[in-house]
């Protein structure tokens, strides 16, 4: 169980067992029925799209759909990829402002990646850009088919793996980008679309555009 030491919060989440990382996961912190909801009006609202990066020099379609939001000066980029906020809409700024309550920490950006299907992946990587700091906060919202989060140590190369629930929030903190990779892997098993928004906090000041 967490203490309030990693991120300033009070509640008493399941701490995961992560040497060198800081892993509090709420497994039922949204009702079902008010993540459903949620679900659906993302789906039907955000603006998503498949963004094009380029991998070892070559052009490649991400393996999802995505919809990047937050403040006018949020720019995020990874992998050649330069992405423009789009603006906060009613229902992300509210579940920007619960989260924010929660750790005690401001979010001023926000990620969607819609899993259309077990095709659709994230592949381990490190949110470790130096406009996050070095240290973040990112706050990780599920709804719809659990699937598989794997976190790979980057010393040791040990995995730990948890299927995020259904309106479950997952807070890393601490060293945990520094000590570990993470990622969704695909999977040949039938599964449902997921979609998952992870909250931050970037410096405009250091992106890398």
């Amino acid at each position: 169980m967490a203490d309030a030491s990693c991120h300033g919060q009070s509640a008493q989440p399941v701490r995961l067992p992560l040497s060198d990382g800081c892993v509090d996961y709420y497994p039922g912190w949204l009702s079902a029925v008010e993540a459903t909801r949620v679900q659906q009006a993302l789906q039907a609202s955000l603006p998503w799209q498949q963004d094009t990066i380029k991998l070892f020099g070559k052009p490649l379609k991400i393996p999802r759909l995505q919809s990047w939001h937050g403040d006018p000066e949020c720019v995020y980029a990874y992998s050649n990829l330069v992405m423009d906020p789009h603006p906060w809409t009613p229902q992300l700024s509210a579940l920007r402002r619960r989260c924010e309550q929660l750790t005690g920490t401001r979010f001023n950006s926000v990620l969607a990646n819609w899993y259309r299907d077990g095709q659709d992946s994230m592949g381990l990587h490190a949110d470790d850009e130096p406009e996050l700091g070095p240290k973040p906060v990112i706050a990780s919202l599920t709804f719809g088919a659990a699937r598989p989060f794997v976190f790979k140590h980057k010393r040791t190369g040990a995995r730990y793996s948890l299927p995020l629930a259904h309106g479950s929030l997952l807070i890393m903190a601490g060293a945990t980008q520094a000590h570990y990779l993470h990622g969704v892997a695909k999977t040949s098993r039938r599964v449902d679309a997921r979609i998952n928004l992870t909250f931050r906090w970037i410096n405009p000041h250091l992106t890398s555009v």
